[in-house]
């Protein structure tokens, strides 16, 4: 029998595989308002045959976008728009989740296929806010360091994001604490120089995070999972890094995290490792078997033999696909022809093209 395309639970939500959609972020919203773009594109995932369907990073205030175009979950009007495509993937047998997310000081830019630079307030950006004023890169914004008010607003923006997601109809919430965004910003030592309770040493930087799944946590239903993505590296001498990764992951889940999605890189626009097919899998594994804590292995990984292994050498609970979900919202699908496993999560409408493919 395929591990890939087993059941696995986490709380009281059955995920019926552990292929789930990454969540990609698609700069295709106005207002932070999901739209028919949306529906078509992740309810083709869920229809393709995945078990979880991550919507992307959700900013949890307008000044947490990355761009004018991302999508948001601040307000009830938001929450009301995303129910309908909830209610689809569901309908379909995949779980539906989401990302919740603040930019930090990678905010106020354009969306990618105009180019990367920032936009000033008077053509509809806004000011970045960070744990230290130090700008990402010379094209972006510079931001303003956060006082200790700033960052109690953000963590009250991420428990009412979490609560709207909840009214919205999502069954699995994940924090993004990677790629150089805000919490991964806490996290690292190379963009985290504040003096004050939330910066210098391990135990300090990792406070402003913490309190945020404190608060998501106490504002999630108990049955409900609750994920957490990290940068698992910087990939920079002096930066985060794996030992402060699996430190971090007792914590997160002593907080009541139920998987972490091990990612690596992005908080300096160098920072990157040398990327190849599941060049970040060993994250996933190390914090597996260090934490004892369910993991996510995610970063090109585009065969399903390679996916299937992931999971049947227990290295991780669930793989995560991003650009191959792009290229083939049926992976899924045909990841389970390839191996030989149980062709029902073809919907009943396309059931005819089932019969006779050997």
């Amino acid at each position: 029998m395929s591990q890939l395309f087993s059941p696995f639970a986490l709380r009281d939500v059955q995920f019926r595989n552990r292929i789930g959609v990454a969540p990609m972020c698609q700069y295709s919203s106005a207002d932070g308002l999901p739209n028919a773009w949306h529906m078509v594109h992740l309810g083709s995932r869920a229809v393709g045959g995945a078990g979880l369907v991550l919507f992307e990073a959700s900013a949890v205030s307008p000044d947490a976008r990355i761009t004018p175009a991302d999508m948001g979950i601040w307000n009830r009007a938001q929450a009301d728009a995303l129910r309908p495509i909830v209610n689809f993937v569901h309908e379909q047998g995949a779980v539906a989740g989401i990302q919740l997310a603040h930019a930090g000081r990678k905010g106020s830019t354009e969306v990618p296929w105009v180019g990367k630079r920032g936009i000033e307030p008077a053509d509809g950006g806004w000011q970045p806010l960070a744990p230290s004023a130090l700008r990402f890169d010379p094209l972006y914004p510079e931001p303003a360091e956060m006082s200790v008010g700033d960052i109690r607003k953000m963590i009250d923006d991420f428990a009412a994001a979490a609560d709207l997601a909840r009214a919205a109809g999502f069954q699995v919430v994940e924090l993004h604490m990677g790629h150089g965004y805000l919490l991964h910003e806490f996290l690292s030592p190379i963009t985290n120089h504040r003096d004050d309770d939330y910066g210098g040493d391990f135990q300090r930087r990792i406070q402003a995070p913490l309190q945020v799944v404190r608060a998501v946590r106490a504002a999630w239903p108990q049955h409900l999972p609750l994920f957490v993505r990290l940068s698992v590296t910087d990939w920079v001498e002096g930066g985060w890094d794996l030992a402060q990764s699996v430190a971090f992951s007792r914590h997160l889940q002593d907080c009541g995290v139920d998987l972490v999605d091990c990612s690596s890189g992005s908080i300096t626009p160098d920072s990157r490792g040398e990327p190849h097919p599941g060049y970040q899998v060993p994250f996933a594994h190390a914090i597996r078997q260090r934490v004892g804590v369910a993991t996510a292995a995610v970063g090109l990984v585009t065969e399903a033999a390679h996916a299937e292994a992931i999971v049947a050498q227990e290295q991780a609970d669930i793989v995560l696909l991003g650009r191959a979900m792009l290229r083939d919202p049926y992976w899924p699908l045909r990841a389970a022809r390839e191996l030989g496993a149980p062709a029902g999560a073809w919907p009943v409408q396309y059931q005819r093209a089932v019969a006779g493919m050997g």
